[in-house]
Order: structure tokens, then sequence, then C-alpha cells
């Protein structure tokens, strides 16, 4: 009680832990968002194979946490000094220390996002249970931003516990009332589907995918239908904006398909901390 007491009291001390938190979970965050496509591919080829009665790929066990960390290329396992987050990149120089290949940027802005997020939402909403929350959302919001852009996928195994976890949250009315998270966890997954369902109709192809679906499901279960909103609206003007700039800079093709679970995952974070008065704007031009 004393520490707890001695954290809220002291404010500096308080954001350096927070940091050294966020550099750790970020370290493993790299590891969830390497590993868990390839685990999810596993299981689909052992599903596959057994529908269709072949042979079960015989493949070796790995998980979250087995093998240890090793170079993707040479297999080489990364000693634990290296393994140091941040700092551990830092000092490798962004190469592996046995085949010199070249590790991506993405371990070391997945562990500075991690660190600053942490910092970020300790310093406004302090020691507390919505500090928690809203970190435990923020890490896996990093993880899907990451295996989307990259696989064109939102695994359920991030959004489902997500969902539940906002709705658990709200039956002690942490962000919203019990009511108006099940109500906001309809609406996110109901409307998404609907205006797919039309573009659908209308184009024979897919505008969306059920991963958006259920990740904007989850921002209303966790903070109220009206968040959807605001968050379908923008992240679609976003991503929008992103895929004309790609396809002028021929980076993108017109009929290639654009990951968007990013941008909902951008722009529902920000609007966590939205000023009242943004949404009193929307409301408006909505007719609400």
């Amino acid at each position: 009680m004393n520490i707890i007491n001695e954290l809220q009291n002291n404010v500096n001390l308080l954001l350096v832990i927070s940091a050294v938190l966020g550099l750790i979970a970020g370290s493993f965050l790299n590891v969830v968002i390497h590993r868990l496509p390839i685990m999810l591919q596993n299981d689909w080829q052992k599903e596959c194979a057994t529908f269709l009665k072949q042979t079960i790929p015989d493949t070796t066990i790995y998980n979250l946490f087995y093998p240890r960390s090793h170079c993707p290329n040479c297999h080489a396992p990364i000693s634990w000094q290296y393994n140091i987050p941040l700092f551990g990149y830092l000092i490798l120089r962004g190469k592996c220390n046995n085949c010199q290949t070249r590790i991506p940027w993405r371990y070391l802005i997945v562990e500075a996002l991690s660190a600053l997020t942490a910092v970020l939402i300790t310093y406004i909403y302090g020691l507390s249970i919505t500090t928690v929350g809203l970190y435990v959302l923020s890490l896996a919001l990093i993880a899907i931003t990451f295996i989307d852009f990259k696989h064109k996928l939102i695994p359920d195994s991030l959004s489902l516990p997500l969902l539940w976890f906002g709705l658990l949250l709200n039956t002690q009315n942490i962000f919203i009332t019990p009511n108006a998270a099940i109500i906001g966890a309809i609406v996110g997954y109901v409307i998404p589907w609907s205006i797919a369902q039309i573009f659908k109709s209308i184009r024979k192809i897919d505008g969306m995918g059920y991963g958006d679906f259920k990740l904007l499901a989850v921002f209303g279960a966790w903070f109220g239908w009206q968040l959807v909103l605001l968050t379908l609206t923008f992240a679609a003007f976003l991503g929008s904006v992103v895929g004309i700039i790609m396809i002028l800079c021929k980076k993108h093709k017109f009929q290639q398909e654009l990951p968007f679970g990013p941008y909902i995952a951008l722009v529902g974070w920000l609007n966590i901390f939205y000023d009242a008065s943004i949404w009193h704007w929307y409301s408006k031009i909505l007719g609400m």
C-alpha cells in the first residue's frame, strides 16, 4: 500500500516505471506480431489436412514462448544482452550479430510505441484500473495494426478477447454503462457489416473484412456506439487519403486490397482522448 501511495505521489517515478514496463511489453509484442500469423497458418494447414483426410503436416512445436528468440534468417539464438528492449537493437545497429542480416525497423518502432503509449496513458489517467485497461487495449491495437499491414489479417485471438474484456470492464462502469457497452458492440458490428453488404451487392467485391467489423465492435463495447460512428467515418477518410496517395505514387494498384484495420485502430485509439466538442460538432452534422 505504501508503494502505491509513493507512486501516486511521485509522478516522475511512476512514468519511468511505466516506460520500462512498456519497453518490456513491446519486446513481447514483437514476438506476437511475428509468430501469431505463423501459428495461425500452421493451425489452418492442420485443419485443412484433417478435413481433406490428408496427412497432417509434421510441424515442430511453435508458439509465443518456444523456440527461444532467434534470427529468422540464420536461426542463430539471440543472446540475452541483445534481447534488451530498444537498447539491444541499437547495440546490434539493426543487424543480426551472426549473419549481419538487417533487422526490420518494426522491432524498434513497436518497442518505442509501447513505451510511449504507457507513459502517455499513465500521465493522463494515473495509477488506476482505467490505465491498465487502456494500456491492454493499446498493446492489442499495436499488434493488430502491424499484423494487418503485413498479412491483411486481424486475428480473432486478439479482437475477441478485447471485446469480452471491454464488456467485463464496463460491468463496473469503468468507461460506460453495461447497457451502453452491449449496444455499442452490436452497433459496432452491424453498421459496418451492413455497409459492406450493400457495397458488395453493388460492386460484387468485398469492401471490408469480418475482422474490421469485430474491431469496430471492440470500440463499441469499450466506449459506446458514438465512438464507433466517429471512428468509422474518420478511418474511412484517412484510409481513402492514404490509398489515393499510394496509387498516385504508383505504390498501389486501384483494384488491390488495402488493410482497413490499421486506420480503425489508429483513429479509434486517438478518439479515446478526444475533446467532447468534437462529438458535439460531429453530432450536429449527422443531425443527432
